[in-house]
């Protein structure tokens, strides 16, 4: 994983990592995910969201809507 890649959000449900990172999109951030869930038990482990360390505050207001 690259040094400047924060994560800005995370979950258990793939659905909802995917509606985070269109709005991110639409709003002209680049993420990146990363599937931390265990391949034999895929109940256990989160998937990540990451964006460069330059767009974590924009990021993380535009991400705070989905937290409430």
């Amino acid at each position: 994983m690259e040094k400047d890649l924060v994560v800005v959000y995370s979950s258990d449900q793939d659905y909802q990592v995917q509606i985070a990172k269109e709005l991110l999109d639409e709003n002209g951030i680049e993420s990146f995910t990363l599937n931390q869930h265990d391949s034999v038990i895929p109940s256990i482990g989160l998937i990540e969201l990451y964006v460069n360390k330059q767009d974590q505050q924009n990021a993380e207001q535009i991400l705070k809507k989905l937290k409430n």
